[in-house]
């Protein structure tokens, strides 16, 4: 699991291979170049070649020409990013730990997006291989990049890094403890107050619907509250995130095929992005109180595991007649929306792996959401998952898809209709929140089976960045 670290450079050195950014031929330095291959890098831009590699014996030097757009900006730094990733991907072939990047141009978030491509598509994680990758150096020579924006960079990398190892992790060694063990270490590298709810609190809380999970479980269930509250915290009420914590997913009684199956380590990518985030957050202590919920065990099976046809009682007095036991994870945001009732929200949003029908609609491409007196709120989440990419499809709450979660014997089943499966699952949700809330469905997204762009295969951190930028625009907005 290799570490990328961007940092300002100085000087250049020319014998070195080299990358460079820049708008056009006139801001290159032509020092760098011999008279024929300037000419032929003229040449190549008057054709609009925006990518140009000048191989020379020893060195290479990659030239990225930002050429101007008639697109909208947010695809304009889509583009960059991807070519950032596009150049890192020739680049590794030559096995260096350092590369050089002179930025001729004007515009730091172009510079921002470059590196971002750069670096996100340069994470592995090799942990189980006998040959690892060797940590990665980025020397910028930028006039427009400053300190504060590289330092933020790296610790958003970081962030995302730390995520996508969480998810990768297999169940063989983050298991609930574990998991319970990671969180401890993030909270304390960046002065998160940190609040356990055992399996006995939990008990007392009657919160069945975690128990109920766990009673397959050789290891007790936690739910974790995590607090990022700064001195003075520019909204009165706090902002909560809810992030679904399966370690692993058999299915439960209502048993998954092996098809698959080893990637349900991923189904705790809701609480990995809920708790980078915040750590995040707080390492770049934005001043909002914002606190994270996450309930945490696996589904797995035993003589005492549920069953469907068992009738539980959740958080808030519901009681859940239960018909797959494989519709396990709004069990766990059963309990944790209604707990977050307490704190009186500004806004709680919720991150989970929930349904197969979300990743059936919409592909790996874009987040499911919708959402509940908080129109503004997701538009602006929206407009943020334009901006880093990490973009968002509002589905529908109309009272006619929670028709097929009636139950004859208890208030609500775990499951309905199968058609708008994700649409029906977030039904169940709503029935625990009176408050403002978004409800973020990120089956597709969390976890690739291939690379694609700057996203590995395996498990993408998908919501970190959105998250973080989110929130950050919320700061700007209140300054």
């Amino acid at each position: 699991m290799s570490i990328v670290k961007i940092k300002k450079n100085e000087t250049i050195n020319s014998s070195e291979n080299l990358i460079i950014l820049a708008e056009n031929p006139q801001q290159i330095d032509k020092k760098l170049f011999s008279t024929s291959e300037f000419n032929h890098i003229k040449k190549s831009f008057s054709e609009n070649i925006s990518q140009q590699t000048i191989n020379r014996l020893g060195q290479c030097l990659w030239i990225f020409f930002i050429i101007p757009s008639d697109k909208e900006l947010h695809l304009i730094h889509e583009d960059i990013r991807r070519a950032g990733n596009e150049i890192y991907n020739n680049w590794k072939n030559y096995k260096e730990t350092t590369i050089q990047i002179a930025d001729f141009q004007n515009t730091a978030t172009y510079t921002f997006a470059f590196l971002e491509g750069f670096a996100l598509g340069a994470y592995t994680f090799d942990k189980y291989k006998k040959e690892k990758n060797n940590n990665i150096d980025i020397l910028i020579q930028s006039n427009c990049l400053k300190s504060k924006n590289i330092t933020e960079l790296n610790e958003i990398i970081k962030a995302v890094f730390t995520c996508r190892n969480l998810v990768n992790e297999p169940h063989s060694y983050l298991s609930t403890s574990r998991f319970a063990s990671e969180i401890k270490l993030l909270a304390s590298k960046n002065n998160l107050n940190l609040t356990f709810l055992n399996k006995l609190k939990l008990a007392s809380l009657k919160m069945g619907g975690i128990l109920a999970v766990n009673k397959g479980s050789s290891e007790p269930p936690f739910m974790a509250v995590a607090e990022w509250k700064p001195n003075k915290p520019v909204n009165k009420k706090p902002f909560i995130l809810v992030g679904k914590g399966i370690t692993f997913d058999t299915g439960g009684y209502s048993i998954k095929t092996s098809v698959g199956m080893e990637e349900m380590k991923f189904d705790m990518s809701g609480a990995a992005v809920a708790i980078t985030t915040l750590a995040l957050i707080a390492n770049n202590k934005l001043p909002l109180h914002i606190i994270a919920l996450l309930p945490v065990t696996d589904n797995c099976i035993n003589e005492h595991a549920q069953k469907p046809g068992d009738i539980i009682t959740v958080h808030d007095g519901t009681t859940v007649e239960i018909l797959s036991t494989d519709a396990e994870g709004r069990l766990l945001l059963a309990d944790a929306l209604s707990y977050a009732k307490k704190y009186d929200p500004e806004l709680v949003i919720d991150l989970a792996t929930l349904t197969g029908s979300a990743h059936l609609a919409l592909g790996k491409y874009t987040i499911f959401a919708t959402q509940k007196k908080c129109t503004n709120y997701l538009l602006l989440l929206k407009k943020t998952g334009e901006n880093v990419y990490e973009r968002l499809v509002e589905f529908p709450l109309w009272d006619e898809y929670a028709e097929s979660l009636t139950s004859n014997v208890a208030d609500i089943k775990n499951v309905g209709a199968r058609h708008a499966g994700a649409i029906v699952a977030a039904k169940f949700l709503e029935r625990f929140t009176d408050y403002p809330w978004i409800h973020l469905d990120i089956a597709g997204p969390a976890f690739f089976t291939k690379s694609w762009n700057y996203f590995p295969a395996g498990a993408t951190g998908i919501g970190v960045r959105l998250l973080y930028n989110f929130f950050k625009s919320l700061v700007t907005m209140n300054n």
